[in-house]
């Protein structure tokens, strides 16, 4: 397997990076300490460095000979609101808050890429480091594109990559169309007439009347869209009332819908409103229905991800490669690819045996309290975010 040897000479010191990173989390809109370390980092090693894109975005460049080609690597900074089951050196200080998706390697992947092309500058043209708040909230890359990113920082392409528990330790997932599904929230109030709960002839019971669309919204998924195309919708709170003999005044559905296309996305969306009015108006009652798009689809441009492929086999060999299904969770990465071409992939995290003793008892998933990065796949991420910008960038003439 052929390394890159000052890189893997990097990793124990960019691993204690990482580590303080998990240490010390931050929420979203709230990374400014993890964001004023990163860009003393970027300063240190020679990055023009600007702050405060979009909340906390730092983005750093570096730039090289004469060319005027431009890449961009991104990494998200922000943690979760979860409680931290694991009692190791490197568990979280903050209380109620954890690194349970990986962003502190993502960060200290992405800041070993840096590191590593600063000191050897083997690439022509230029390579922005995009690091991105509050993507967790489903909104830190709407800021930063809002916030100009792309009008004060342009880039022929961005890239970015996410650690993934279900792939063995070190694989390379690549998807060359859409890798993660879009996430969207809608919020359904159905509006009626109180009772007693003993007389609910006098009510136009909304409880009644939401079970009965909650019911008839999974109809879209198995009745009015196309069974090829994949989507979730799942309701995850229903709430009304305050005590078990008054029927209430109203009640509210609310929940999530998942889908691979933005034609899915709008058949649903349309399909709800319909449904959610005729069922609360043949009973009497009336509804308010609100439906809101929060991040796209994270839809691959295919000549990006062959590059990250051949990158991949160049680095580590063609086993290295795994053909990775679209997945249902969502990334915020997709609304950076409406503006630019660009691709996400999978590293694999491995199935846990990495963690260190004091691990929590839970599985090493995302999102869940007993998580772990993978410090063993730093070097794997650094080197081909690194491959990738050299074989780009390099001195042929362009």
């Amino acid at each position: 397997m052929k390394s890159i040897e000052r890189i893997n000479e990097l990793t124990t010191e960019f691993t204690a990076i990482r580590r303080d990173f998990h240490r010390h989390p931050e929420l979203s809109h709230h990374e400014w300490k993890t964001a004023e370390k990163i860009a003393d980092f970027l300063k240190l090693w020679g990055y023009e460095v600007h702050c405060g894109i979009g909340g906390a975005g730092v983005v750093g460049i570096i730039r090289n000979g004469t060319s005027n080609k431009c890449i961009s690597i991104r990494a998200d900074m922000d943690a979760l609101p979860v409680t931290e089951a694991n009692l190791f050196a490197h568990a979280s200080t903050t209380p109620g808050v954890m690194h349970a998706c990986g962003h502190d390697g993502h960060m200290a992947m992405a800041l070993l890429t840096a590191r590593y092309l600063a000191e050897t500058k083997r690439f022509d043209g230029k390579v922005q480091f995009v690091f991105q708040p509050s993507e967790e909230q489903d909104g830190g890359a709407s800021d930063m594109v809002n916030d100009g990113l792309f009008e004060r920082f342009p880039t022929d392409c961005i890239i970015a990559c996410h650690n993934w528990p279900d792939i063995p330790e070190g694989k390379i997932g690549i998807n060359y169309q859409t890798i993660m599904a879009s996430c969207n929230a809608f919020k359904i109030t159905v509006k009626g007439r109180g009772s007693h709960g003993a007389m609910p002839n006098e009510s136009i019971d909304p409880v009644f009347v939401a079970v009965q669309i909650v019911n008839c919204l999974q109809a879209i998924i198995t009745r009015q869209k196309n069974p090829l195309d994949a989507a979730v919708l799942s309701i995850c709170k229903l709430c009304a009332g305050k005590t078990y003999n008054v029927i209430p005044d109203s009640a509210e559905i609310e929940g999530t819908v998942r889908t691979f296309s933005e034609a899915v996305t709008t058949l649903i969306a349309e399909n709800m409103e319909k449904i959610a009015h005729q069922v609360a108006l043949a009973f009497g009652a009336q509804c308010e229905v609100h439906f809101v798009r929060q991040v796209p689809p994270v839809s691959n441009r295919s000549e990006i991800v062959s590059a990250i492929e051949n990158a991949a086999i160049e680095l580590f060999g063609s086993t290295s490669v795994v053909s990775q299904a679209p997945v249902m969770p969502s990334e915020d990465f997709g609304v950076y690819l409406k503006h630019r071409p660009g691709a996400l992939f999978f590293i694999g995290n491995g199935e846990g045996s990495h963690r260190v003793a004091g691990h929590g008892e839970g599985p090493c998933s995302l999102h869940n309290p007993s998580y772990d990065f993978n410090d063993a796949i730093l070097p794997i991420g650094a080197g081909l975010f690194v491959t990738v910008v050299e074989n780009y960038l390099s001195n042929t003439k362009n």
